[in-house]
């Protein structure tokens, strides 16, 4: 493989030292197992990380996030964020909003460390080694912790007996070639984390239907879950497609996943990812299919969705096949055997949030060409996040307004549509030749007044609205202006490379630079990436 992406590189003319030969990047491979009681809304567990340092430099320390302690109190960097914006209206109060994790006993190699506390932030700790971490050295970090849920809100939480289990076990901050990057849980502003492997056992109440990132490896369910979720697609499919309405379809007998004994205990994992989430609800229904991937393999497609909603996740798993084929179209095959889409309670901060091969869906009044459209934007992010896994914090664009780009060029595919405009597309536009209807689109998008800068800081938005306003839709016409620039074949072409350069690595802004200028040598890309500085409305 190496020697493929050496070949690429040079294909475009870019120099070895291009390619990164002195690239490196830290390891984390996790151990978890965790217990849910569903009386009291809390985990118990414990996690196992073997830690390698592939820096050139001796660690004396490890910083570790702790984020569910954004959840503790009014005074952390979430809950500061929060009630700085004018746009949010729904937190919950009192000790439905609290949540925490303690009960920690960090030990490296069976040895005690000390956990020291971040200055400022209560979600980060700093765990003092008994010695440097040598260059090449691997350690195995451990710790037991409890974790309070707190009523769902940002992305955490539960709504009643529904559970979004989401940033709660302890994890190792980034160390990288700009050094450390301990970040405190936000909600505007998401995350960065090392690659590794998880094994993850979760135990719980035999009601409840799990859906986590990775491969169920207890036979057993994931063979309910096929069978179960095989028929239901079937007929929620036969019963939309004959025209049946909302209430007919909420009436079909669908199938749940049987349950026998009080308990059990549900393993996944995966390779080359770098977060684990999971969702666990009694209500679950389950829909199931395959995709074909570009090599030919077959992608396991799940949905999870609620009875009331049967109607409107009717087409869910083909909404997630359509964006697994785009995306690996445009940029390079999906490198993993199974991919989830879950729908969860409305959330203002957002339509839906994304973890590897899992997303949660929080647009429960969408309509079929909506949700097609956030579906494929949290799948998207398997791609820009999840393999793709730039500084989120530092550079949101890179994940959040490329990938909106790409979502936007399958709805204007797919439906001649675009979700910032919904219906109030007229109809002669949308009879344009499929060029001319996304010119006609982006142009109007220009004229929307934007007037930060895509580089902004997500933490220097006024708002979440501000937010998303900037780093969604002013990048995606900043990918368009490229286009423009290039030709949409060029820009295939290098983002291609791009892909297939730093799947499973840290890109940062000139990393992608560099392969765009390599790819497209007519375009001036210096000035085109000044313009991620620029205030107001691009240039014509």
């Amino acid at each position: 493989m190496k020697k493929n992406i050496l070949l690429l590189f040079s294909a475009f003319g870019l120099s070895l030292s291009v390619v990164a030969q002195n690239y490196w990047q830290q390891e984390v491979n996790y151990n978890i197992s965790v217990r849910l009681n569903d009386a009291n809304h809390t985990l118990k567990g414990v996690v196992r990380m073997a830690y390698t340092n592939h820096s050139p430099d001796a660690l004396p320390f490890i910083w570790i996030h702790l984020w569910p302690n954004a959840y503790r109190n009014r005074q952390t960097a979430l809950h500061r964020q929060l009630a700085s914006d004018t746009t949010v209206r729904e937190i919950p109060s009192g000790d439905a909003a609290t949540g925490f994790i303690d009960s920690l006993a960090f030990a490296v190699n069976g040895q005690p460390v000390v956990a020291q506390p971040h200055p400022e932030h209560i979600d980060i700790v700093k765990i003092l080694l008994p010695a440097p971490l040598a260059p090449g050295a691997s350690i195995n970090i451990s710790t037991p912790f409890y974790v309070q849920l707190p009523e769902y809100f940002s992305r955490m939480g539960h709504a009643g007996n529904y559970y979004m289990v989401t940033q709660w076990y302890p994890k190792p901050a980034v160390y990288d070639r700009k050094g450390w990057h301990p970040i405190p849980y936000l909600d505007r502003g998401e995350f960065y984390s090392e690659f590794g492997s998880f094994d993850v056992s979760i135990t719980l109440p035999s009601a409840y239907v799990v859906a986590a990132t990775g491969n169920l490896q207890t036979t057993d369910e994931l063979a309910a879950y096929k069978t179960a979720g095989s028929a239901n697609r079937s007929l929620i499919g036969d019963a939309l497609r004959n025209g049946k309405d909302s209430a007919a379809v909420r009436a079909l007998s669908l199938q749940k996943i049987p349950v026998t004994g009080t308990e059990k205990t549900l393993r996944f994992t995966e390779n080359n990812i770098h977060d684990f989430a999971f969702f666990a609800s009694k209500d679950f229904l389950v829909q199931y299919d395959t995709v074909k991937n570009t090599d030919g393999s077959a992608i396991d497609v799940f949905t999870f969705h609620h009875p009331e909603s049967a109607h409107r996740w009717g087409e869910s798993t083909g909404f997630v096949k359509d964006a697994v084929a785009h995306y690996s179209n445009w940029l390079g095959a999906y490198p993993y055997r199974t991919v989830k889409a879950v729908e969860g309670p409305k959330n203002q901060s957002s339509g839906g949030m994304e973890y590897p091969t899992v997303t949660l869906i929080t647009s429960p009044d969408a309509t079929p060409e909506k949700l097609d459209a956030v579906i494929t934007h949290e799948v998207g992010h398997n791609w820009f996040y999840g393999i793709l896994a730039s500084n989120e914090r530092d550079h949101p664009w890179m994940d959040e307004g490329i990938n909106t780009y790409y979502q936007f060029r399958y709805e204007a595919e797919k439906y001649k549509g675009n979700i910032i405009f919904g219906d109030a597309i007229p109809a002669e536009i949308r009879k344009l030749p499929l060029a001319d209807f996304q010119s006609t689109v982006y142009r109007v998008m220009k004229g929307i007044p934007m007037p930060e800068a895509i580089n902004t800081h997500p933490t220097d938005f006024a708002s979440k609205d501000q937010y998303g306003l900037i780093i969604y839709l002013k990048t995606a016409v900043w990918m368009y202006m490229l286009e423009e620039k290039a030709g949409r074949e060029a820009v295939d072409k290098a983002m291609h490379t791009y892909f297939e350069a730093w799947k499973f690595r840290h890109p940062y802004p000139e990393d992608l630079k560099a392969i765009l200028q390599a790819g497209m040598p007519a375009v001036d890309m210096n000035g085109f990436f000044k313009l991620l500085g620029k205030k107001g409305a691009f240039p014509e």
